[in-house]
């Protein structure tokens, strides 16, 4: 930690040569990534960024190995989620999606409806992206969700019968086949329960779902409570979407007034505490 204080790359690269962890954290809970980038050392905040990633690329390939043909989010599927005005919490008392998170939604919406046309979305949760997304008045509004509690509330909601919506019941895995062949002008990606290694396969599917023009965004929320952690990840996205032929671009958006303290009573794990909240954009290179 105290070489990425003082920025001493010479000695932070010996260390990582040695097998030092690149995500160790201190007793505040900061990575030495957090410290050089704290500190405004850039060569050692760029040696720990690329080894944070490459650390990540090769767990990610002995991940999916391990875990072919299991899924990640079953006992969350199977559990029963309870519904308040401001948020959906699972059996364990953790936030499913929160009301302060509607700004972001609708920052959403309006990236993927940009040539209107047909919108996917995947994972309802409160229907807050579902809702700005409808005041686009898009051609088609395709929305996948996976849990029957939501998938019920939506139906009795009257999602089912809006003339421009489809709702496709099940996970995103089982339904791909299901959806409409010509591609989507939007896409959207949010679920619970699910970690990177389900996005990555997510977007092996992008390229034949998005159109040409189209615009897909994902909830950018890996590691929201570590700005390091959250920088490599965002790199990782990146990286990997890339080699599928897609730029990204991340707009900031402020949300340090949207989370006083009062928004986590009752919730057992702040899943954001980052001042930023950066929303991806992607689009085909050209």
């Amino acid at each position: 930690m105290h070489a990425a204080k003082t920025g001493n790359a010479e000695i932070i690269s010996a260390l990582l040569e040695a097998g030092a962890p690149w995500n160790a954290l201190s007793p505040s809970n900061l990575s030495a990534g957090d410290f050089a980038m704290e500190a405004g050392h850039q060569e050692a905040f760029d040696l720990l960024l690329k080894t944070g990633i490459q650390s990540e690329l090769i767990l990610g390939t002995i991940a999916r190995k391990e875990t072919k043909n299991e899924y990640s989010n079953q006992e969350y599927l199977q559990d029963r989620v309870t519904f308040s005005e401001d948020k959906i919490m699972n059996n364990e008392s953790k936030g499913v999606m929160m009301s302060w998170e509607k700004p972001l939604m609708e920052a959403h919406a309006k990236a993927i409806c940009t040539n209107g046309g047909s919108i996917l979305n995947v994972g309802f949760g409160m229907g807050l992206v579902d809702t700005a997304i409808q005041q686009y008045n898009p051609t088609k509004h395709t929305i996948i969700e996976a849990h029957p509690d939501v998938y019920k509330r939506m139906i009795e909601s009257g999602w089912g019968e809006k003339e421009n919506v489809r709702i496709v019941f099940g996970r995103w895995q089982d339904v791909l086949g299901e959806l409409d062949e010509c591609g989507y002008d939007g896409i959207f990606f949010d679920t619970y329960g699910e970690y990177y290694e389900d996005l990555w396969e997510f977007h092996q599917n992008l390229p034949k779902l998005l159109k040409p023009d189209g615009v897909y965004s994902y909830f950018n929320g890996f590691c929201g409570s570590n700005a390091f952690f959250h920088v490599v990840y965002c790199n990782l996205v990146t990286l990997e979407i890339e080699s599928l032929g897609f730029s990204t671009q991340f707009i900031p958006l402020p949300v340090k007034d949207c989370l006083g303290d009062e928004v986590w009573e009752g919730v057992k794990q702040k899943y954001w505490q980052l001042d930023t909240y950066y929303l991806p954009v992607c689009q085909f290179s050209e």
